[in-house]
């Protein structure tokens, strides 16, 4: 998956997988052959967190 598109096209494809066919991140990452530390940081650099408990990405710090 290419980490590198405008972020919040990312985040939108990002939570419609997450939605549609993963239970976690951590899933998502592991199928598509991205590193979670990488992506973690990509959210981090344009201020979005994962939420575990709904299983999204949102806009905003922890």
């Amino acid at each position: 998956m290419n980490l590198s598109m405008a972020p919040e096209l990312l985040i939108s494809i990002l939570n419609t997988k997450l939605r549609n066919n993963y239970a976690s991140l951590y899933d998502l990452c592991e199928d598509l052959d991205v590193h979670l530390t990488d992506l973690e940081a990509i959210l981090l650099q344009h201020h979005y967190h994962y939420d575990e408990q709904q299983n999204q990405i949102k806009k905003g710090l922890k």
